[in-house]
């Protein structure tokens, strides 16, 4: 199994920024998956934020749009400004087939997460 790591999750106040980072343990990989990514925040649901598929087309949840951008060249990354307090969770990078969308039971392989804590 490919292993994804990310990282660069931290803590940051509410307005601030944060880079996130994917990387696969072997080259190629993320030119033939659809790559996304999810967060999960204690009691809640693993949600999708943001995915690209095979075209470059990208897809984000509501509540970031605007906010939020996802990119890749051989690392996925996700642009994360103007943070709020309901950022906070554990963003996860995920691989799946094309045209997963955001729907995180399509993605078949997944990182360990990088902690994200916005605070006032």
């Amino acid at each position: 199994q490919v292993r994804l790591v990310e990282s660069g999750g931290g803590s940051v106040q509410a307005g601030g920024s944060l880079r996130l980072s994917c990387a696969a343990s072997v080259y190629p990989y993320m030119d033939v998956r659809m790559m996304g990514w999810f967060r999960q925040a204690p009691g809640k649901e693993r949600e999708g934020v943001a995915a690209i598929d095979s075209d470059g087309s990208t897809s984000y949840v509501d509540s970031v749009k605007g906010r939020f951008t996802i990119s890749k060249d051989n690392v996925l990354y996700l642009q994360m400004n103007n943070l709020a307090l309901e950022d906070t969770a554990m963003y996860y990078c995920a691989a799946g087939p094309w045209h997963s969308g955001l729907v995180a039971a399509r993605y078949n392989n997944w990182g360990q997460g990088t902690q994200v804590t916005v605070s006032s």
